[in-house]
């Protein structure tokens, strides 16, 4: 029995921070998971940055509302959805996510939540479990399941490398060359036959 464990931020989805880096006018926000492996220190940085301007979620959220998913994806989630279970994988938070998967056509998703203070600034993040994408992967595992998992950054690394088959997509340069046992694909319907042929 397969199961289809997918990033959301750059795999289905454009990455959240980075359009709220271009709207806000703030270039340090377009930082993410590519360029900092470490999530926690980067979602501190991120937030010291929000208090810092006086920016709430409510400014990030209504970001979050014009986000679109990426061209395709939905067809892809569709199609692949025809063929065998999909989980999404995301470290984003509950409060960020709910409008991109309603877009989406409400996939599964398993993600973290965020700790809002009294004045609606984000004061801290509540993780789901620690290395949440690995630990989803072997938890599947444990009850049956064979994982393919497919990512585009160093935070999805560790559930590919866990899986029976792992992807990369719409990637980087430097993790494509780090990574190369990893098929890399820039396009859905490439990518969909990949996992396809995989199941």
């Amino acid at each position: 029995m397969n199961i289809v464990c997918l990033d959301m931020e750059g795999v289905l989805v454009p990455e959240i921070w980075i359009a709220f880096s271009k709207e806000s006018g703030i270039p340090e926000l377009s930082r993410t998971t590519r360029d900092e492996p470490d999530y926690d220190k980067l979602m501190k940085w991120r937030i010291g940055i929000l208090r810092e301007r006086g920016l709430k979620l409510s400014d990030v959220q209504d970001t979050i509302s014009r986000i679109d998913p990426l061209p395709g994806a939905k067809e892809f989630l569709d199609a692949l959805r025809e063929e065998t279970q999909v989980i999404v994988l995301s470290d984003t938070f509950s409060q960020f996510a709910k409008p991109l998967m309603k877009k989406l056509g409400w996939p599964a998703l398993f993600c973290n939540e965020l700790i809002i203070d009294e004045e609606g600034y984000i004061a801290d993040i509540r993780m789901r479990c620690d290395h949440s994408k690995l630990t989803t992967v072997r938890g599947l595992q444990s009850i049956g399941f064979d994982t393919i998992a497919a990512g585009d950054s160093y935070n999805d690394l560790e559930m590919i490398e866990a899986s029976k088959a792992g992807f990369l997509f719409r990637s980087t340069d430097q993790i494509r060359k780090d990574y190369p046992q990893y098929p890399a694909f820039e396009d859905y319907d490439e990518f969909l036959a990949a996992i396809k042929d995989a199941l």
